[in-house]
């Protein structure tokens, strides 16, 4: 027997009976050999920590665009607390670790640059419409390695698809992504938002803060205590009714003082402005597209998807250089 199928064994003997098997997966889009050391899904995080566009999340936007501060969070390190939590979670409840993961670590991969302001932008003006989450699978299915794509397990693709408030995971792995990636960006755009000055601990309203903590800290180990509780022996993740109502209160709380607070958010205007400019500018050039893009058009793909798909990979720092190329005068030397 190799280590793989030892591996599997162990799962089969001590994951819960409602976690997800790697020998059970329903496979992948493209059938291939199985590696004689990793589990699928151990395969599938594996490929996405090594792709490109797992790289880029160091420089895309989580929340406050363009920070001085050096302790801010990105999109990379938001997808790592993610991560995290989700982690935390799947090993309490004997849940497939790994699968947890792999979905953690893929399920922004489509993100734009300059964060949401940038989704809406390209939403706004491409006709087939742009959701991240529909883009992180296009991502992994497509765009990566020159158009092969990572040819990940569907289990994985569900849980990224699927990751936001919207959606509906198939797999116990897929909603602890889900609840992990709501709690991660509650607690750390809270704890941006105190070290940006735009909030104090105070200004939480004491009737959130009674039920889930006063502190950021506090708050995060107490929705993941929460969920666990919930959830243990059941065959579904949950949060408890006081919690949750917490959750939505605390949600609502900042969407009304950081989401949409002009103080933080008040240069997004340009960076939507900037987005639909170059969309507008590759769409009308094409022949400007890198290789692989153009390939994809060759191929079929319309032209003002493969656009959206140049302009969301960018990185903040590569879509404002190209926005100067293009558009700023350069100084005569």
């Amino acid at each position: 027997m190799n280590i793989r199928e030892n591996l599997e064994g162990w799962e089969a003997e001590y994951l819960s009976p409602y976690a997800t098997l790697s020998r059970n997966s329903i496979g992948r889009l493209r059938e291939e050999e199985q590696c004689d050391i990793r589990p699928v899904f151990q395969r599938d995080r594996d490929r996405i920590i090594h792709s490109k566009s797992f790289r880029r999340l160091k420089d895309k936007t989580q929340v406050f665009l363009t920070p001085l501060g050096d302790h801010y969070r990105t999109r990379l390190t938001h997808t790592l607390e993610v991560s995290q939590n989700a982690r935390t979670i799947a090993k309490a409840l004997h849940l497939n670790e790994e699968l947890v993961e792999a979905i953690a670590l893929g399920h922004d991969l489509g993100h734009t640059p300059f964060g949401h302001a940038g989704e809406r932008a390209l939403n706004r003006v491409c006709p087939y419409g742009f959701d991240h989450a529909e883009q992180s699978v296009r991502t992994v299915d497509l765009l990566e390695k020159e158009g092969q794509g990572l040819n990940l397990t569907f289990e994985v693709r569900d849980g990224i698809r699927n990751h936001q408030t919207k959606g509906h995971p198939v797999t116990l792995e897929g909603c602890v992504v889900r609840f992990s990636d709501k709690i991660a960006y509650i607690h750390h755009d809270m704890d941006d938002a105190i070290r940006a000055g735009i909030l104090t601990e105070e200004d939480v309203p004491e009737e959130i803060r009674e039920v889930i903590g006063r502190t950021t800290g506090e708050r995060l180990d107490h929705f993941i205590h929460d969920i666990v509780s919930a959830s243990e022996g059941k065959n579904g993740i949950f949060m408890s009714e006081p919690v949750q109502e917490a959750m939505q209160k605390l949600r609502s709380f900042m969407f009304q003082r950081v989401y949409q607070n002009p103080e933080a958010k008040g240069e997004e205007g340009k960076a939507e402005i900037l987005v639909e400019t170059l969309y507008d500018y590759y769409l009308h050039r094409t022949e400007l597209l890198p290789k692989e893009h153009r390939r994809l058009m060759e191929k079929g793909e319309p032209r003002e998807r493969v656009v959206c798909d140049y302009i969301s990979a960018m990185t903040d720092r590569f879509a404002i250089a190209k926005y100067e190329e293009i558009f700023i005068p350069k100084s005569w030397q």
